[in-house]
Formats: structure tokens, sequence, C-alpha cells
């Protein structure tokens, strides 16, 4: 797997929020990163929260993520308007957490069988 993401949020976190002092666009993501926060985790727990109290919290994080770069903006205002691009169904996202050791042996053992069963038939049909 090449993106271990969640692609529902990426409308939501590639949402450009203002400008920094260079002019460069600043994304809710880059914003959320600014602030030490894993952006996709940030995005599933606002996704799991009413639209209200998400946009609340979206709008104070962007206050301190964007302390500096977008001046005079009301970021309540731009955390509510961005809840919209949260994914529908937001109270039954889950987080993906890591996967443990003991499922990661698991898989790998059940893969290392799987291999052994495909080429033993292979070198026993050979024979």
């Amino acid at each position: 797997m090449l993106n271990p993401n969640p692609p529902e949020f990426e409308r939501f976190l590639y949402a450009c929020v203002g400008k920094d002092r260079g002019g460069g666009a600043v994304t809710v993501l880059s914003a959320l990163a600014r602030l030490n926060l894993d952006p996709w985790v940030e995005a599933t727990d606002l996704a799991n929260l009413s639209r209200e109290r998400a946009a609340t919290r979206l709008g104070l994080l962007l206050d301190r993520g964007l302390h500096g770069t977008a001046a005079g903006q009301d970021h309540r205002a731009l955390g509510w308007e961005l809840t919209r691009l949260l994914p529908e169904g937001a109270g039954t996202i889950v987080k993906a957490g890591p996967v443990s050791s003991g499922e990661f042996w698991g898989i790998l053992g059940a893969i290392v069988i799987l291999v052994m069963m495909i080429l033993g038939g292979w070198w026993g049909s050979a024979t």
C-alpha cells in the first residue's frame, strides 16, 4: 500500500486555509502539522464529533496553527466551512491503529506457509 492514510480525508486536509508570509498556500494539513499533530488522526477525531464541536475545535486549532499567517481571518467561520469537507457518516469512522507484533508475525507466518504450499506443489509435480 503506497498511501496508508484514508483517502476520504484528502479533500478536507488539502483545502487551502490561507497564505504564509512568503505567499505560499497553507492547507489544513500543513496547519495541523505546524502544531505537531498527525493530520489524519486529527481529521478522524474531528469527523467523529458533531459538526458544531468539530468546527469549534478546528477553529481553535487553525487560530494556533495559522498565527501570524492569516491575520484578521475568522478561523471559527473557516472551521465551520471546512467541516463540510469531512466525510459523511462521521460517527462511524474508526481509527486504524498500527498492527501489533503478534498480528504481524501471524500474517507473515501465513504468507510463508502459503508460499511453501505453492512451491511444494510446484516442486512435487516437477519430479
